[in-house]
């Protein structure tokens, strides 16, 4: 809607994971190279956590694209409410195998001789599993059991656990102290702070065709504010900016002033429920007067 405004090919601020969207950090370039060794390394177990909406399944998919043309066969499993036979079958077919009314050892005989089968030809079978937090303790067992098929050198089979803060608190338990020995690598993305939050935008804006004077659409005291009420959660910055770019565009404006996001932070109910409504422009050429943010009682 408003591309042509602004002079956009893209949409700048979409939710879905789009891997060429990918702004590094250095805490997520960290991340990615420690699960691509943690892969080609066939290490075994690696993990990945970050909270909600800080990348973790967008770091995912350029790993998946990044191997892309390697021998890797992978199974992504996206949902962690599942069976211990529902997903031994799951994993078995998404390695091509037939499943229908096997038991779970003879699933598990199967996934064995595949596995071997493609070590011999020097190929990876890998095991993504997002939003791991929700795997049962049962089923996290099941999947340590999974790597105990191994060489002497290396491991069949390569798992990725990608999940929220809850996912390290449940490897950190008693009951999985296993587990937890077997994980080689563990990465943790944090939210970005207010400099990466300013790149992460501009860079956005960069991929999406905006001309040079299109990237001053948010200026930095804006930059700042979105900053404040996302703090720093990639999605919420997109959230934000999308619907403050809406907003802006409908009042015909050529950039995107701070009380506008304050504005769209009150109407998406980031942390401003007790403050007051933000007084909506009269007039599109004068600014607010006497505005109270809305953060600053948060």
């Amino acid at each position: 809607m408003y591309k042509e405004f602004y002079r956009l090919r893209l949409n700048p601020f979409e939710m879905t994971p789009d891997p060429s969207f990918l702004f590094l950090t250095r805490r997520h370039q960290e991340a990615l190279m420690a699960l691509y060794y943690g892969v080609h390394r066939r290490k075994g177990f690696v993990a990945l956590t970050g909270d909600v909406g800080t990348g973790k399944t967008l770091l995912i998919r350029c790993l998946l694209r990044m191997l892309k043309d390697s021998e890797i066969a992978c199974a992504y499993v996206f949902n962690s409410r599942l069976s211990t036979l529902d997903f031994l079958h799951y994993v078995a077919t998404e390695f091509g195998l037939a499943v229908s009314g096997k038991t779970k050892g003879e699933v598990l005989q199967d996934l064995r001789k595949h596995l071997i089968e493609r070590h011999q030809k020097n190929l990876t079978n890998m095991i993504v599993v997002d939003d791991a937090q929700g795997l049962s303790i049962k089923l996290l067992e099941e999947i340590r059991l999974l790597t105990n098929l191994e060489t002497e050198q290396e491991k069949l089979l390569q798992i990725l656990l990608v999940g929220q803060p809850e996912l390290d608190e449940k490897l950190d338990s008693f009951e999985l102290r296993q587990l937890r020995q077997r994980i080689a690598l563990r990465s943790h993305l944090e939210p970005l702070d207010l400099e990466e939050t300013g790149g992460y935008i501009r860079h956005r804006l960069q991929l999406a065709g905006a001309p040079a004077e299109a990237c001053d659409l948010f200026a930095e005291e804006t930059i700042a504010r979105i900053y404040r009420h996302s703090r720093g959660v990639a999605r919420l910055i997109n959230t934000v900016c999308e619907s403050a770019l809406v907003t802006a565009f409908a009042r015909q404006l050529t950039s995107v002033p701070p009380e506008i996001i304050d504005e769209v932070a009150y109407d998406l109910r980031l942390g401003v429920a007790s403050s007051p409504r933000p007084e909506r422009r009269k007039n599109n050429d004068v600014a607010l007067e006497g505005h109270r943010d809305p953060a600053s009682i948060v």
